[in-house]
């Protein structure tokens, strides 16, 4: 078993033996890549865990990436930031064959990029990477996930932002005249940015009270109710506009941002560290300091699983307290459940 190197290329090359059969196999021009890659064939000829089927000529990480992005483009919302994970990702691993890209190198990676961002966005450039294998297997070009074996970093949650009471009617006051309708609508129905500012007069059943939500970010549609204050607010809107989105900006057009506006209102509040997407966040951390069970808030959020909805599980230490409470009420009976107690004691 050997690496070498042809005379005028620059392609290295391992040498080795499986079943009698002599392998050649094509490395690239990294002379420690291909030292690495006889190691591995070395092993797992060892442990009967080499399959030949793997050496078939496989397409090379920027293959599939152009493969991968085409595919995003056409089924993913967030295919815009699955192409930031790959353009970071590229420079590392771009002339490698898939069948030669293991664990030990995205391991690498994730050493080098961390020294440069965050955990969490090393993570989602992992998460990507792994999708963009698994569909690479689908579509027959290899055989093996590397990324399979590789742990993501420990990443701290994000402190739970939300306004109180007092802080809520302050940013409504604040607002100017044409952000005040919007940030109304993200308080009282929890939608996103991107369901709000793309909201639609068609979207609203002011007869039902409902606003229907086709297009959101989890795949699958849903309505959110409306409550009085709100649907008098958007009729209110709704009779001063001509124009098929419901939420316009002061030259008339749909929205794209309201940065500029909510920070001057954030300002004008003296509301420090808060975002348009914590309005979301107070939506869901009010329903449940008042009561509301965990399932309704998941299905008013839109959320795919009860998991992401858990976050706000610890608001509603109240709503337990008031729930043993009632138990207490209902198995005492009044005063005898406190006679019965007594005579425990004697």
């Amino acid at each position: 078993m050997a690496i070498y190197k042809k005379k005028n290329t620059k392609t290295w090359y391992v040498d080795y033996y499986y079943e009698g059969r002599r392998i050649r196999e094509a490395v690239g021009p990294n002379k420690k890549l291909a030292e690495k890659v006889l190691s591995i064939r070395k092993a797992e000829i060892a442990q009967g865990k080499f399959d030949i089927r793997t050496l078939r000529p496989s397409i090379t990480f920027t293959e599939l990436a152009d493969m991968y992005i085409e595919y995003a483009r056409a089924n993913k919302k967030s295919w815009k930031r699955d192409v930031v994970s790959i353009n970071t990702l590229l420079p590392f691993f771009e002339n490698m064959r898939l069948n030669h890209i293991t664990s030990y190198n995205i391991e690498k990676y994730k050493l080098k990029r961390r020294e440069e961002v965050c955990p969490a966005t090393v993570n989602r450039d992992i998460a990507c990477m792994k999708h963009m294998f698994n569909l690479a297997i689908s579509w027959g070009k290899t055989t093996k996930n590397p990324v399979k074996g590789v742990k993501l970093f420990k990443v701290k949650n994000r402190r739970l932002r939300f306004l109180s009471e007092d802080e809520t009617q302050r940013l409504i006051d604040c607002c100017s005249p044409e952000l005040k309708p919007v940030v109304i609508t993200a308080l009282y129905t929890g939608m996103r940015k991107g369901e709000i500012f793309g909201l639609r007069w068609s979207d609203i059943d002011f007869t039902r009270g409902l606003i229907m939500i086709d297009d959101s970010k989890s795949g699958a549609p849903r309505q959110v109710p409306m409550n009085d204050l709100l649907k008098k607010i958007l009729l209110k809107v709704r009779s001063r506009s001509s124009e098929s989105h419901v939420f316009l900006n002061k030259g008339g057009k749909p929205y794209r941002d309201v940065r500029s506006a909510f920070t001057s209102a954030l300002k004008k509040t003296g509301i420090t560290d808060f975002t348009f997407h914590d309005l979301r966040h107070t939506f869901a951390s009010h329903l449940v300091m008042i009561g509301v069970d965990l399932v309704t808030v998941k299905e008013l959020l839109g959320h795919k699983t009860i998991q992401m909805t858990m976050r706000y599980s610890h608001l509603s230490a109240k709503h337990k307290r008031q729930a043993v409470n009632i138990l207490e009420r209902r198995l005492s009976h009044g005063h005898h459940m406190d006679t019965r107690v007594k005579k425990m004691k004697n």
